[in-house]
């Protein structure tokens, strides 16, 4: 089920649907290659979040993206959407598709949590994992205060009205206090190949404190030190975004983790 290579840059390839146990998923399936790439969308992203990847990703591998309850081309979600019930879904829209293990799992922001869960879960089925300005799980405290705060940083990105991101945004933080008790309660990180690319820009002030700017940054160190094979790259133009800000980057860190997973 792969798709040729966009014939544009940033073009993404046609995003399909399939009907699951909850409800009806949208995603995309492209590329070539011995390795398989899971996307995992931040909340309030959809699959349009990873556009600047494309068409280069699909040199790398099968790229397989989707769109979680609640985003353009899903269902509304018919559950709380908490770290085994998003897997849960995943794995049964893969398993469909026909996409097999080992995968390298590419996860920005909240996303970050539902892939350090499936990687402790799943850790035979791991490859490599690249975590984008992903959330740590303390984290959590931070997203809940700062809520609307990354509302309009994401209405400002995305350049989209509010209504068509928001309810998947406050769905998935409303559980991220259980994700992160589910990630507590699973077994290890695996110790595969990982890097962790940091934005190296400061957000403004009105966005996030000085001191919570700090928190996060020493929890994105503690990500690296999830496996022993963990590294960090500072991606020194981009803020919380950098696969749209540094495409460039993101696509050299993959193809060095691929070539070494």
């Amino acid at each position: 089920m792969q798709q040729h290579a966009a014939d544009s840059l940033g073009l993404l390839p046609p995003i399909r649907a399939l009907q699951t146990r909850q409800g009806r998923l949208g995603y995309m399936v492209s590329g070539k290659g011995p390795s398989t790439i899971l996307l995992f969308s931040g909340a309030g992203m959809s699959l349009m979040g990873w556009e600047p990847l494309y068409p280069q990703v699909e040199q790398l591998g099968t790229v397989f993206g989707w769109n979680r309850f609640g985003m353009q081309g899903s269902d509304p979600p018919q559950e709380r959407q908490t770290g085994p019930v998003v897997i849960g879904s995943l794995r049964e829209l893969i398993g469909y598709v026909g996409l097999e293990a080992p995968y390298i799992l590419v996860a920005h922001s909240l996303g970050g949590l539902f892939a350090n869960l499936f990687a402790r879960l799943y850790p035979e089925e791991i490859a490599g994992v690249l975590f984008l300005e992903a959330t740590h799980p303390a984290d959590h405290a931070l997203l809940k205060k700062h809520e609307s705060h990354l509302t309009r940083a994401l209405a400002r990105m995305l350049a989209l009205p509010q209504v068509l991101f928001k309810p998947n945004l406050q769905t998935e933080l409303a559980c991220v206090a259980d994700t992160v008790r589910e990630i507590e309660a699973a077994g290890p990180f695996p110790p595969v190949p990982l890097t962790v690319v940091t934005g190296g820009l400061t957000p403004r002030s009105w966005l996030m404190s000085p001191g919570a700017v700090g928190a996060r940054r020493a929890h994105q160190q503690e990500l690296v030190r999830l496996s022993p094979l963990g590294e960090q790259v500072i991606a020194q133009k981009s803020g919380h975004f950098p696969q749209m800000t540094e495409p460039d980057l993101v696509l050299r860190v993959l193809a060095e983790l691929v070539a070494i997973s």
